[in-house]
């Protein structure tokens, strides 16, 4: 063999190996890129869905807000046709303190001091006492003890 052709031939190899090496490169590093593709499509058609979602939310709060809005309008008409009718038939006109009842916390009783909750220990023998439900110290005397191991 003459070593010109042996030059030759390890160039072609050479050539066609990194021909290969590339082409398998390409594949690896073309798969990721399409990955990419597929996320960045993924997530901007996620921001679409959050946006529409968004200006749902927004739109639902506007409704409310006018309903809201509504409900106290009607409510002031109400009253209001309540007291002229109140002065109609010369009755006294309810007192708005007595209209705005709903708005604060019904209390029973007298405007007094309010009572203990029943649960509060108060150290007279409520139910966070230590002794609560418990017998008097002469009744367990007379009760057999079970066996201490």
């Amino acid at each position: 063999m003459d070593y010109g052709n042996v030059n030759l031939i390890v160039t072609i190899v050479s050539l066609l190996a990194g021909i290969g090496i590339g082409a398998i490169g390409y594949r690896m590093l073309g798969s990721s890129s399409n990955e990419l593709q597929e996320l960045r499509r993924q997530v901007a058609e996620r921001e679409r869905e959050l946006s529409s979602i968004r200006e749902g939310m927004s739109e639902h709060f506007s409704q409310v807000g006018m309903m809201v809005s509504n409900i106290q309008r009607e409510m002031r008409t109400l009253e209001h046709r309540l007291t002229e009718d109140a002065s109609t038939l010369k009755c006294t006109p309810p007192q708005s303190a007595q209209l705005n009842s709903a708005d604060q916390p019904a209390l029973t009783g007298s405007d007094d001091e309010l009572p203990t909750p029943r649960d509060y220990a108060d150290g007279s023998g409520g139910t966070l006492s230590e002794d609560f439900g418990l017998k008097p110290s002469d009744e367990k005397s007379d009760l057999p003890q079970p066996p201490r191991y």
